[in-house]
């Protein structure tokens, strides 16, 4: 099984580097952008046969590695 876990900031946490990428994309002259928020994406292999297992691992990952659940949000993604 697969699984892809996207981690972004929690509402209202600052977020100084999206805001540099904006600031360089406008300073790059791309007009449209209202605002950037910047995040990470973890693909994984994962040996599970059973989804809800599989969840669950990934689960404990963010929980305990892949997110700081004080100011980050996660969202998990399995597919076969």
């Amino acid at each position: 099984m697969k699984a892809r876990v996207t981690v972004t900031l929690k509402a209202g946490v600052l977020d100084p580097q999206g805001q540099a990428i904006e600031g360089s994309l406008k300073g790059l002259g791309i007009a449209g952008v209202g605002a950037v928020r910047q995040g990470k994406v973890f693909d994984l292999v994962l040996q599970a046969t059973d989804e809800a297992a599989a969840r669950s691992q990934v689960a404990t990952m963010c929980e305990k590695l892949l997110a700081n659940t004080v100011i980050e949000n996660y969202a998990i993604e399995i597919s076969n």
